[in-house]
């Protein structure tokens, strides 16, 4: 372990030193105040080769672990609890929505719905594009807006939004609980020797359970696990540039994001101004227009994009992001090659069907 740690910090400190990937957090300048990179008058830059691109991707990316954290405690049990609730529409105000209406997984789907913003149980839309519940796990942190650190506190939210499930409190909901067939029964068995277990806390932590097995590895985890050869020509353009121009600044760790929050807007503003992110939870001012930044894995699959769903295609999604966050005009070259990396990202967890 200490010989590959060794390697991996020299390897890191030789290709910041010829500059082909950015410096880590620590080293780089404050994300809030990056210095600019390429306007569109900027020369053309040499790709960094193969064996850089595939080092960087190592120190900055890696490979999806095999198991979500938290979930030390979760049984059979509690995960089929878990993914019953999931899917259940009865803790919903009209009983005509789900988790699952939102976040979308039969039939081998993404875990998303495919709009820009997804209608709650009273018909009303909500504002903020639903997010691929695949791999979430993963993420530090969970919300556009970051207001939720992990799968069971995110779980609580929807059931008692307005717009969502709008069950008013959290005795409402067990009340929906106490009232279907077969629910008592499945939280004790999957809360053995606790006096009470329906509970809100553990309705949460039995569907994070259940999100906890969406893990879906992709070709490049097995690009980084030896296999090469899976890469074409454009996919290994795609990563290196994605490394050399610098998202992994912000995409980062084996998700390829989800663990930072940003400015959405860096260097140029975004048209639409009306959602502060999340000045809405802090109230700071340092905090408006800040967002969780998104994983990219499936993000080829779970358009259309960014927290208002407002960008219907990848190729306008990858070239907006090049200009407002990073100075930086995209070639078509250059969208078509990012594009080709990021499909790689693509995977699928163990199948799901819904419960009978």
């Amino acid at each position: 372990m200490g010989c590959r740690v060794l390697a991996l910090v020299l390897g890191l400190s030789f290709l910041v030193a010829v500059g082909a990937v950015p410096a880590p957090p620590s080293l780089a300048a404050p994300p809030q105040a990056p210095a600019p990179r390429q306007g569109q008058d900027s020369p053309p830059e040499k790709l960094m080769s193969w064996d850089q691109a595939l080092l960087g991707a190592r120190i900055y990316l890696g490979r999806l672990p095999k198991t979500m954290p938290g979930g030390e405690n979760d049984t059979p049990e509690r995960i089929a609890l878990g993914k019953k609730l999931y899917f259940e529409r009865g803790i919903s105000l009209n009983k005509n929505k789900s988790c699952h209406d939102c976040h979308l997984l039969t039939k081998g789907r993404a875990g998303a719905d495919i709009t820009p913003t997804s209608k709650g149980a009273t018909g009303v839309f909500g504002k903020r594009n639903s997010p691929t519940v695949i791999n979430a796990g993963f993420q530090s942190m969970q919300f556009w807006d970051g207001r939720a650190r992990d799968l069971a506190e995110q779980a609580k939210g929807p059931i008692l939004n307005p717009i969502e499930m709008a069950l008013k409190t959290p005795e409402d909901v067990l009340a929906h609980l106490r009232n279907l067939e077969g629910y008592p029964e499945a939280f004790r068995r999957a809360f053995p020797g606790v006096a009470e277990p329906l509970t809100y806390d553990h309705l949460a932590e039995a569907i994070a359970a259940f999100e906890r097995t969406l893990v879906a590895p992709a070709k490049f985890d097995q690009l980084l696990d030896g296999r090469e050869s899976l890469f074409n020509a454009q996919e290994k353009r795609g990563l290196a540039k994605f490394i050399q121009y610098r998202c992994v600044e912000c995409h980062t760790w084996a998700t390829v994001g989800g663990r930072l929050s940003h400015k959405m807007g860096q260097y140029h503003p975004y048209s639409d101004t009306e959602d502060p992110g999340r000045y809405e939870v802090t109230k700071k001012e340092e905090d408006r227009f800040v967002f969780k930044v998104p994983m990219l894995r499936n993000v080829a699959r779970t358009a259309p994009y960014f927290h208002d769903g407002k960008v219907a295609t990848l190729e306008e999604a990858v070239r907006l992001m090049g200009w407002l966050q990073l100075d930086r005009k995209l070639t078509p070259g250059d969208i078509a090659d990012l594009i080709a990396f990021l499909r790689t990202l693509d995977g699928n967890p163990p199948p799901v069907e819904e419960p009978k």
